[in-house]
């Protein structure tokens, strides 16, 4: 998969668009209703353009408790609307996260709203979550991607946060090697074990050896943790980072978007590639 054909530039940052609870969601916002889910997307959508990054994300942070692995209709056509605001509002590649594992809804949304490229947890294997045991639907993922003939790249996570491997071995290695060859994933995401947790990078460095070792054509995403302090470390091994947390206002993943630390970090990782 070559980056810069898809999102515009090499080692790209692509920020996160975490959207509050949708409605059917226990916590959902029934005063502020669609308008404000709405506003707010578009809001730190925006706010993610005018700070660099090179894409957006968008996912249902909001929704836990997560379904496992088939989302309600009901979300995804709150989603597919969400996602086309977001594609409105900033002039960027758009990518879907369907939580906590919804591959082939990610992929209708995606189709749906003219988006680039969606993320999907647990591609393949099976991993321990809060929300049980989620095993990769590949299979069905890239069937729905071929079905819809829709021009979305899967990026797929490598021991993916918030889980563990329900099977014993070196499970980094074969789950990478089996998402981009078997499960047809276009490219890898390594993650730290929670969201806003630093991905150590010596997880990014086997990761890259492995891929390079096995003559794959994936790019290797870093999915968690990532600041303006370890971009630029990062993105010297990486081929892109996915950013979220460091880039809302406090540090607090639920905030809106900080223009400033937008900047700040896409300055730090400009200054490497």
């Amino acid at each position: 998969m070559d980056t810069r054909a898809i999102f515009g530039a090499d080692a790209p940052v692509v920020g996160m668009v975490h959207l509050p609870p949708l409605p059917g969601a226990p916590r959902y916002d029934r005063d502020g209703g669609r308008d404000a889910l709405h506003e707010a997307a578009r809001r730190d959508a925006e706010r993610l353009a005018e700070g660099g990054v090179d894409a957006v994300m968008v996912e249902n942070f909001g929704d836990a408790p997560f379904y496992p692995d088939d989302v309600p209709k009901a979300t995804v056509a709150e989603l597919t609307t969400l996602a086309r605001t977001v594609r409105e509002a900033a002039d960027l590649p758009v990518g879907v996260n369907v939580l906590r594992n919804d591959g082939p809804a990610a992929v209708a949304v995606a189709a749906a709203a003219d988006a680039d490229f969606v993320r999907v947890n647990v591609h393949v294997g099976a991993r321990v979550t809060d929300q049980g045991v989620i095993e990769g639907k590949a299979h069905e993922t890239a069937r729905r991607r071929e079905r819809l003939d829709a021009d979305v790249r899967v990026l797929a996570d490598v021991d993916v946060k918030h889980s563990a491997p329900l099977g014993a071995g070196d499970y980094e290695a074969e789950s990478l090697a089996e998402s981009a060859e078997r499960g047809l994933a276009d490219g890898v995401v390594v993650s730290g074990a929670r969201t806003g947790l630093a991905t150590p990078l010596d997880a990014v460095e086997d990761a890259v050896e492995r891929r390079d070792a096995l003559g794959l054509d994936a790019p290797v995403f870093v999915g968690s943790g990532v600041t303006a302090e370890t971009v630029g470390d990062l993105l010297a091994v990486a081929d892109g980072v996915i950013v979220g947390t460091a880039l809302k206002a406090g540090g607090e993943t639920t905030n809106p978007v900080s223009v400033g630390r937008v900047e700040e970090l896409v300055a730090a990782a400009d200054a490497v590639r």
